[in-house]
């Protein structure tokens, strides 16, 4: 047995058989407590159930401006204190927002968590904003969407990808949003987003650290409770994806690349949308194939052909509504886009026609598992992991039960699902190319049949 199979079976045996435990208040707001006692610190994230792909047509990028307006004030909180309050009290606070969650988070002593949650609880209830606050940031988000995406290359070129990836849902829209809407964002958008959306029933409380389940309720009942809730639960009811007959292929020349890079994505379920077993086997199959230096595509890339300067891949798993399976190879010298597309389409194919070995899968599931292990020893990381879940629609035993999922999946699985979704239909390319002009096209290509998420800124 290897070293790291060894670190995960002795530490899943010693892992509790409960971790986190729920309630939900009058008013419908979820709480998770999560007890860890080694230190006499905690971590609380509030996770609300929308992100950008709720946002109503015509004005992408409310979800992440609301995101940066949340940190504005309150009549208690002057503007612009929030953060700074948190951190004459010792703590660290930020925020983020994906496709399908935003969520705000504090680290701190045990001592100040009442103080945090009443924070936390104001602000979900009592925005207050001017006209000045709103222009300011706006400003601060357009200049965040020049940096990170405008000045990149690689980002410019993902955005087209996940435009073409998704042909009607809304996962194909920028989470920081389209510039020309982005600038368009006001006052009354920021609070119409804000009132449908940020109430107590559409919100998970996640406390991790040193707390008891009673003292947390009680807390949360003192605090989050006094907010009423608005009405019923929302239902996220968003477009379907049709299915795909073509893939497409996105060619961004531009002269600030680097070199050559190649990508290609895949839609896939995610956890919360798959069948049962089809996400543990697509998460195996992606580490197999991609992850880091073990996996096929760099060994066979980058040490044994030597024609590229690095190559690896992922699976994006946390959506409501799908997930992505990715690849990349970026081009050694000499060597062409054409050749880092050959390449990974073989590892594709390879997949498809032979899958994987039981070798390759029993390290594979064994380095996973140890990762879950390791992970559960940051009270941060679990508080992330529960709220990502619970805030698409899945479980506590659905977090809790996922070792267990892995250790059921087989490699006829792995290639059932290689078989299934790794298909050319289903597909983006991305070719990067760090040409003299700056030029972009987007070309259908025929299919083949049966061929080979804030940070605040």
């Amino acid at each position: 047995m290897s070293l790291i199979m060894s670190v995960a079976a002795v530490a899943a045996e010693k892992a509790p058989s409960e971790k986190a435990f729920e309630f939900t208040l009058a008013n419908g707001l979820d709480v998770v407590v999560i007890p860890d006692h080694r230190a006499p610190v905690v971590t609380q994230m509030v996770w609300y159930r929308v992100g950008a792909a709720d946002e109503p047509p015509g004005v992408s990028g409310i979800a992440h401006f609301l995101e940066h307006l949340m940190f504005k004030g309150t009549d208690q909180i002057p503007t612009g204190q929030f953060s700074k309050i948190i951190a004459r009290n010792g703590g660290d606070d930020n925020a983020f927002t994906n496709h399908d969650v935003t969520a705000y988070f504090q680290r701190v002593a045990k001592d100040r968590l009442a103080t945090v949650m009443e924070m936390e609880a104001d602000r979900m209830a009592n925005l207050r904003l001017s006209e000045e606050d709103v222009r300011t940031e706006r400003d601060v988000i357009l200049e965040e969407r020049r940096s990170r995406v405008d000045n990149d290359p690689g980002s410019i070129l993902q955005e087209q990808m996940m435009a073409a990836l998704y042909r009607n849902h809304p996962y194909g829209i920028p989470i920081i949003g389209w510039e020309h809407e982005m600038k368009e964002l006001d006052r009354a958008d920021a609070f119409a987003f804000y009132r449908r959306f940020y109430a107590p029933e559409n919100a998970i409380l996640i406390v991790a650290g040193d707390v008891e389940p009673d003292e947390v309720k009680a807390l949360a009942e003192k605090t989050f409770g006094k907010i009423p809730r608005q009405g019923e639960a929302i239902k996220r009811e968003r477009p379907r994806e049709p299915e795909h007959d073509g893939s497409v292929t996105v060619t961004l020349e531009d002269p600030r690349a680097g070199r050559t890079t190649v990508q290609r994505y895949y839609v896939v379920p995610s956890y919360a949308s798959a069948e049962p077993g089809e996400a543990e086997a697509l998460d195996l199959m992606t580490r197999i194939a991609a992850h880091g230096a073990t996996g096929r595509i760099y060994k066979r890339l980058v040490m044994e052909q030597k024609s590229a300067a690095s190559a690896g891949g992922w699976y994006s798993d946390s959506g409501r509504d799908s997930g992505r399976v990715g690849f990349y190879a970026i081009a050694g010298e000499a060597h062409t886009a054409e050749e880092m597309e050959a390449a990974i389409e073989g590892v594709v194919q390879e997949l498809r026609d032979k899958g994987v070995t039981q070798d390759e899968l029993d390290r594979a599931r064994a380095s996973q598992i140890a990762e879950f292990v390791y992970n559960s020893d940051s009270i941060s990381r679990m508080a992330r992991q529960y709220g990502w879940r619970l805030a698409v629609g899945m479980s506590i035993e659905d977090v809790e039960d996922w070792p267990e999922r892995l250790k059921a999946v087989t490699v006829d699985d792995i290639r059932a699902v290689a078989r299934k979704y790794l298909v050319e239909a289903n597909s983006v390319t991305g070719i990067l190319k760090p040409e003299p002009e700056y030029t972009s096209s987007i070309g259908d290509k025929p299919a083949q049949a049966a061929a080979g998420d804030g940070k605040r800124g």
